[in-house]
């Protein structure tokens, strides 16, 4: 590896791919958007912080594209750091409510003390209404029928309406802004400028990509992932979906129950199982436990049968 001695003048890193989508809003929901203000550094970034070079010399691409592999599979994470983004976003307040919880981002949100509020709201299609999910407390289910849709989307367009209307009113009657903005709906859009390294935008993305993650944020992340991450880092993007997004993470337990069931040890695989708590029961059956339920569809993904299922007999 050839040290830079500071004689040699740098060049700044690009992103062609990046560079050809600069300010184009990218659509998303009813109303919202993404799009990249400016950005820092690129593949060739990450690579020169791994190896505090000077330049690509006669490294060939795909020296870098392992090396770039190497430090996601192995949670190197400071060389990704070195890259940075600025985004600008349109999105309801409701999702911004969770986007906001990734504190490790600089952000300036649009300020409705100073200016009026967004006249936009996110709007429900009589088929876009869900169920909350039986089996997840923040989640949500199957979708409400057609029906009850139009009477809930109806109702919705009422009550934003509504909530608009005294917005209004109460500018008009010279209240004051910051008073004013008090009772619109969370569905009402806001704007921000959101700037975030590489490091902790794939963090944001690991967790909103998930299919686990609320519908509407989620509809944002891909965007930001397929559309955006893409082309700026394409190397690192490609180790990202194989080494966390569509990997899988096992437990110790998960580990040792996959080799016992693998190797038709089911005794052994369910004494695992039982030592870890997992197998309790009532009148009603197995007892909800969560991290059982991750295990069994760690093993559907795997095409292994799940122990205590495939011999219900032996399950204590």
């Amino acid at each position: 590896m050839v040290m830079d001695d500071g004689k040699n003048q740098l060049k700044r890193v690009g992103a062609p791919g990046l560079d050809d989508i600069l300010g184009q809003a990218f659509p998303v929901l009813d109303d919202g958007f993404v799009r990249v203000v400016d950005y820092m550094g690129a593949d060739e970034s990450i690579v020169q912080a791994a190896r505090v070079s000077y330049g690509r010399g006669t490294r060939q691409v795909h020296e870098d594209r392992g090396l770039v592999r190497y430090l996601m599979r192995h949670r190197h994470t400071t060389p990704f750091e070195m890259c940075e983004i600025k985004l600008h976003v349109r999105v309801p307040l409701d999702c911004w409510r969770q986007w906001i919880r990734h504190r490790t981002a600089s952000v300036n949100e649009y300020s409705t003390r100073y200016s009026e509020a967004i006249d936009a709201s996110r709007k429900t299609a009589r088929d876009e209404w869900r169920r909350q999910s039986s089996d997840n407390r923040q989640g949500s289910g199957e979708g409400i029928d057609a029906r009850t849709g139009e009477h809930l989307s109806e109702r919705e367009r009422e009550l934003q309406n509504l909530a608009r209307e005294v917005y209004a009113e109460r500018l008009a009657g010279g209240v004051a802004r910051e008073q004013a903005r008090k009772d619109l709906p969370l569905s009402t859009y806001t704007e921000a400028y959101w700037k975030i390294d590489l490091h902790n935008l794939l963090h944001f993305l690991s967790l909103r990509l998930d299919e686990r993650a609320q519908h509407e944020i989620r509809s944002y992340a891909t965007v930001i992932g397929n559309e955006i991450v893409s082309r700026w880092c394409p190397i690192a993007w490609e180790a990202f979906q194989d080494y966390r997004l569509h990997a899988m993470c096992l437990t110790a337990t998960e580990c040792a129950i996959i080799s016992q069931a693998s190797s038709a040890c089911i005794e052994d695989a369910l004494a695992t199982a039982r030592d870890a708590g997992w197998l309790e029961s009532d009148e009603a059956g197995l007892r909800h436990n969560r991290e059982r339920r991750e295990c069994e569809a760690k093993l559907k993904t795997l095409g292994l049968a799940v122990p205590w299922k495939e011999d219900a007999n032996n399950v204590a």
